[in-house]
């Protein structure tokens, strides 16, 4: 299995896949998920993409180091996993957390990155209950918020015509190491990526789910594109976890706007 040593000690699982000669596409999960949230968009996108899927660290195959990260950290753990892979530039997908990282990667290493497809994320987030989750999990353990991260995750609707896709998020949410989720928890209460966004030159796609409760378009992508003004925006039926609930929807939307 490919792995990339990072900085802290941190080792990060990844995979290749698609069309080898074709232009690379970046995949960033969301907090509390590992690569596998991208499952059902890959047969479309492995036609078309080099695809390069990366568990952030803590998350997935990738083991969590200690304490807090920040976002300069883990945009650094992608470029170094884009370096292994030989992936000089790339456009950028990546859901809440992974946008959030999308973000402060381009904005470090703008000649790395050819777009950006921002999808259910945000730049600003409130702090304060941020770090009340991340005190909740370093005291009591990843059950603690299991269902209020269910309930932000996917809709009601979803979960009852879907058990079985609900029931696979959720034990894996249980199984996470609780330090790597209280660490990426932390880049997420301490970010500040909204007054550089304006810095931004690359194609940004703005992506905001209808039914999404945690990243909505009101108070979240509205600020985006408000920082934004150059970008598209498109909304589709979803809530947080987009390329579950909707992978058709999304990736119709990203191959509407990436360059082939």
């Amino acid at each position: 299995m490919p792995f990339t040593n990072v900085s802290g000690g941190g080792r990060l699982y990844w995979k290749l896949e698609g069309l080898a000669e074709a232009p690379a596409l970046v995949l960033l999960n969301s907090i509390g998920t590992d690569m596998d949230l991208w499952d059902g968009m890959l047969p479309a996108l492995r036609t078309r993409f080099a695809v390069l899927r990366i568990d952030t660290r803590g998350h997935g195959a990738s083991p969590a180091s200690p304490g807090d990260y920040d976002l300069a950290m883990l945009a650094d753990d992608v470029r170094a996993v884009m370096d292994q892979a030989e992936i000089t530039t790339a456009a950028v997908a990546g859901v809440s957390l992974g946008g959030m990282i999308a973000m402060e990667l381009a904005l470090a290493a703008p000649a790395r990155i050819s777009a950006l497809a921002l999808i259910c994320t945000s730049a600003v987030m409130d702090a304060a209950a941020w770090n009340d989750r991340i005190m909740l999990i370093r005291r009591a353990g990843m059950a603690s918020i299991a269902d209020l991260a269910m309930g932000r995750f996917l809709s009601p609707a979803f979960i009852a015509a879907h058990p079985d896709v609900a029931a696979t998020v959720r034990r894996q949410l249980l199984a996470m190491d609780p330090a790597g989720y209280a660490g990426c928890g932390a880049a997420i209460r301490d970010m500040a990526v909204a007054a550089r966004l304006s810095r931004l030159a690359c194609p940004i796609l703005v992506v905001t789910g209808t039914r999404d409760t945690s990243t909505p378009l009101a108070g979240h992508g509205d600020l985006l594109l408000q920082h934004l003004p150059t970008a598209r925006h498109v909304a589709i039926d979803a809530a947080h976890l987009a390329p579950l609930e909707a992978p058709d929807a999304l990736v119709e939307a990203l191959v509407g706007f990436l360059p082939r």
